[in-house]
């Protein structure tokens, strides 16, 4: 196309982990390669190249795949020797899979299941996402970014915040909300890219907010289990209109002029 190769910058391997992230451990290799075609060459590409995506590419890409291919995003596994009913952990003992079929805990919440303690879901022993499964894995990446200035913590704490909330109001248990599912994945590593976040403090606050409104909504009240992907990208479109209402004046300039 005679134009700039980008490739060098590494902005694709960044949307590729992260939406390896967000896929299951199961998942076959060429519907990720599918997945990776629509997040970097029609959501990033088609649309101007880095910093002109209106949408996560990753999310995107997310959420055309579970669309397209619902029974593949949603088969999970943990190791054999984790498995919560007793017939699985026989396996523990030499002989048998390594790997067996498991329930998210949203899942096993929403069907009153048996569910993984608040360590296990902390460690990361249950069934989800390959990126999303370690809250503890995580926070340590949460703690390297905001380390490094290269996430702020208004966005995610006022996602998290506002799903933990609602979720409580709703009766059920918070922690175990803010602790399942994508949510730390999403809120941290998502939610707050720069491109398709707002650029003000109150902007940033309201994403969030929004974010975990249509993720608590969702997840209370909706078919599916999981909300966060669809939340985001939602949030993701409103990003040009919060950047406009939360513009800040300049001083001297009153609003007729701040609005210009």
């Amino acid at each position: 196309m005679k134009r700039y190769n980008s490739i060098g910058d590494l902005s694709a391997v960044v949307t590729g982990l992260l939406l390896a992230f967000n896929l299951p451990p199961t998942m076959p290799l060429w519907m990720a390669v599918i997945g990776a075609g629509v997040a970097i060459v029609v959501v990033k590409q088609m649309f101007g190249g880095i910093g002109n995506n209106f949408v996560n590419p990753a999310i995107a890409a997310r959420v055309i795949l579970t669309i397209s291919f619902p029974a593949a995003m949603t088969r999970w596994a943990v190791q054999a020797s984790y498995a919560a009913d007793a017939g699985s952990r026989a396996v523990a003992g030499g002989i048998g899979p390594d790997l067996v079929s498991t329930a998210t805990p949203l899942y096993l919440l929403q069907t009153h299941g048996q569910m993984p303690s608040y360590l296990d879901l902390f460690l990361g022993v249950k069934g989800g996402c390959i990126g999303e499964v370690s809250i503890l894995a995580l926070c340590i990446g949460v703690i390297y970014l905001v380390a490094r200035k290269v996430i702020t913590l208004w966005l995610p704490l006022t996602y998290v915040a506002t799903v933990a909330i609602l979720t409580a109001l709703a009766g059920e248990d918070p922690l175990y909300h803010v602790l399942s599912g994508g949510l730390f994945l999403g809120a941290f590593f998502m939610a707050t890219d720069y491109v398709t976040s707002p650029l003000t403090r109150k902007g940033k606050i309201i994403f969030g907010f929004g974010c975990g409104l249509f993720t608590a909504l969702i997840r209370l009240f909706g078919g599916m289990t999981e909300g966060v992907s669809f939340s985001i990208l939602l949030m993701n479109i409103l990003t040009p209109h919060l950047d406009r209402w939360t513009l800040p004046i300049p001083f001297g300039g009153g609003v007729k002029h701040a609005k210009r």
